[in-house]
C-alpha cells in the first residue's frame, strides 16, 4: 500500500514512482526515479516541484506496482517480436519491429480501456510504421493496481490474441500506365510517373514497367493485359477518369476484363478514383489529385494493398467518415485516414 509521508520525515526512505519534473519549453522528465532514497539534499529541489509530501510502499500484497503493471499489460497486447521500452513515469512504450502496416483489433482495444484504471493508446489502424516507431503506449493510472486487473487483461489477449499485428510490407512490381492523347503526342510532360514511383518506392516496391498510351479503350485494355503477363502485381492506371468524352481509362479497364470493384469514392481529394482486380492483381485508377495534390486516396490504399490487405468495396465505402480532407496538416483530435 501507499504511504504518504512529509518531505522532513522522508529522508532515508525510498519514493514509490516517478517524480516528474516540468519546465515549460524545455524539459519534462523523471527528476527521481522509483526506489531513489531520498537525502537532505534532495528536499529542496522536491519543494522547487511543489511537493510537500512523498509516497513510500509498504505492504504491497495483492498489488503490482504501475512499471511492472505497464510491462504486463505490454506485453499482452503487443505483436510478435516487438520491443517494448523501460518503464518512465509508468508508461511502457511498445516500438515496432518491421517495416509494416498496424492493424489494430479495435474492439479488443475498446474492451482494455474500458477497464478500470487501464490506459492503452495506439496509433491509427492501418498506419504504417517503421521499424523503431512507436505503434502503442501503456500505463495504468493509479501507483497500484489489483494483480486480478491484469490477470484478466492477460487472460484476455491469450483467448483474442494481440491487441497489435503487423503485416511486414510486400515487394510488388508495379506497371504504370499512362492515358491521354496530349501526353502521348508530347504536348506536355507526364507527371504521374514520377509521383507513383516516389510513393511505391517508398514501401520497397519497384516499378517494373511504365508506359505511355493514347486515349483508345482497346490500347488501353490490352497494355494492362500485357502487364499483368508479363508479372506484374500491382498496376495504376492514371488519369483519364473523370466524365470528359475523352476520357476512356474506365471503359479501357474493362476491356482488360477486370471486375470494377469502385468507381467514384468518398475522399477528396481523390474523388474520380476506380478500384479494380484482374484476377488476383489490384487496379488502381489514380485520378488527377494525385497531381494536383500531396495526398490523395491513394495514399490510403497503396500501404494497405502493399500489406497484402484485400479491399471490399465496404472499405472505399466506410472511408466517407473522416474522408474530407482540409489539407491543413495537423488533424490534432480527429482521426485522419490521410495519416497526418
Amino acid at each position: 500500500m501507499l504511504k504518504k509521508v512529509k518531505l522532513e520525515n522522508a529522508i532515508g526512505l525510498a519514493i514509490a514512482h516517478d517524480m516528474t519534473k516540468v519546465v515549460p519549453g524545455e524539459y519534462k522528465g523523471p527528476r527521481f526515479r522509483r526506489g531513489h532514497v531520498v537525502t537532505g539534499e534532495d528536499l529542496p529541489e522536491l519543494r522547487l516541484m511543489g511537493k510537500e509530501h512523498i509516497y513510500v510502499l509498504e505492504n504491497e500484497e495483492g498489488l503490482v506496482h504501475e512499471e511492472e503493471a505497464a510491462l504486463r499489460i505490454a506485453r499482452a497486447v503487443a505483436p510478435a517480436h516487438a520491443r517494448l521500452s523501460r518503464p518512465k513515469e509508468g508508461r511502457v512504450n511498445i516500438v515496432s519491429p518491421v517495416f509494416g502496416l498496424l492493424k489494430t483489433k479495435i474492439t479488443l482495444l475498446d474492451e482494455i480501456n474500458s477497464m478500470d484504471n487501464i490506459v492503452l493508446a495506439a496509433r491509427h489502424d492501418n498506419t504504417a510504421c517503421r521499424p523503431g516507431e512507436i505503434i502503442a503506449s501503456t500505463k495504468i493510472v493509479p501507483l497500484l493496481i489489483e494483480e486480478s486487473v491484469l490477470a484478466k487483461v492477460e487472460k484476455l489477449c491469450a483467448k483474442k490474441g494481440p491487441v497489435f499485428h503487423l503485416l511486414p510490407f510486400q515487394k510488388k512490381k508495379v506497371g504504370i500506365v499512362i492515358t491521354g492523347g496530349e501526353v502521348f503526342k508530347g504536348l506536355i510532360k507526364d507527371r504521374f510517373g514520377p509521383i507513383l514511383k516516389k510513393k511505391v518506392e517508398a514501401y520497397g516496391s519497384s516499378v517494373y514497367r511504365q508506359i505511355i498510351v493514347p486515349d483508345d479503350e482497346d490500347i488501353i485494355g490490352d497494355v494492362i493485359k500485357d502487364m499483368a503477363g508479363q508479372g506484374c502485381e500491382l498496376i495504376f492506371a492514371c488519369g483519364g477518369l473523370s466524365v470528359d468524352p475523352d476520357d476512356v481509362t474506365v471503359e479501357g479497364i474493362e476491356k482488360s476484363g477486370a471486375g470494377i470493384i469502385s468507381y467514384g469514392a468518398p475522399v477528396m481529394p481523390g474523388a474520380m478514383f476506380l478500384y479494380a482486380v484482374l484476377g488476383e492483381i489490384p487496379i488502381l485508377g489514380a485520378p488527377g489529385a494525385v497531381i494536383a495534390h500531396r495526398t490523395t486516396i491513394i495514399d490510403i490504399l497503396l500501404p494497405r494493398i502493399l500489406a497484402g490487405i484485400s479491399i471490399s468495396k465496404q472499405d472505399i465505402v466506410a472511408m466517407g467518415n473522416g474522408g474530407l480532407c482540409l489539407e491543413c496538416g495537423s488533424c490534432l483530435y480527429q482521426i485522419c485516414p490521410f495519416g497526418r
